[in-house]
């Protein structure tokens, strides 16, 4: 065969996909992304978990008034864990994909991940203390 031919042939495929790249519907993009959060949601103890916290850190914002900055703070502080807890799902599930023997990288990657989420999980402990420490001394002066 013709190596020529093979090159052309893989052209004209690469250059199909680009062109058909992103023309699907923004709905349908939405639709999946929908699917995605909500398979996260149902299958990941950890989202679960990271939503509840959330949902009590807003309840506290609530009761101590705190200001729009601290919201805002708050607000992408949650969003950021909950985020990188979706992409540490990802890859975790993209490496059982690619193998189910025990490979060094893999560990690597799915470590990695984890420990993302676990870092920012720490600085949100932190931004709450700063946030909310103030005012639950306050209380008890």
């Amino acid at each position: 065969m013709d190596m020529k031919f093979l090159g052309n042939l893989f052209k004209k495929r690469k250059n199909i996909f680009l062109t058909t790249q992103g023309k699907s519907k923004f709905s349908v993009s939405v639709f999946h992304a929908l699917n995605g959060i909500e398979y996260a949601v149902n299958h990941e103890r950890n989202v679960k978990i990271e939503i509840l916290f959330g949902i009590m850190v807003s309840i506290a914002g609530f009761i101590f008034h705190i200001s729009i900055f601290e919201w805002l703070i708050i607000v992408l502080t949650i969003a950021m864990v909950i985020t990188l807890e979706f992409v540490n799902t990802a890859i975790e599930r993209v490496v059982d994909l690619v193998t189910t023997d025990y490979k060094e990288l893999a560990k690597v990657s799915k470590d990695v991940a984890a420990g993302a989420v676990l870092f920012m999980s720490m600085f949100s402990v932190i931004i709450g203390i700063v946030i909310f420490l103030p005012k639950i001394i306050d209380l008890f002066k």
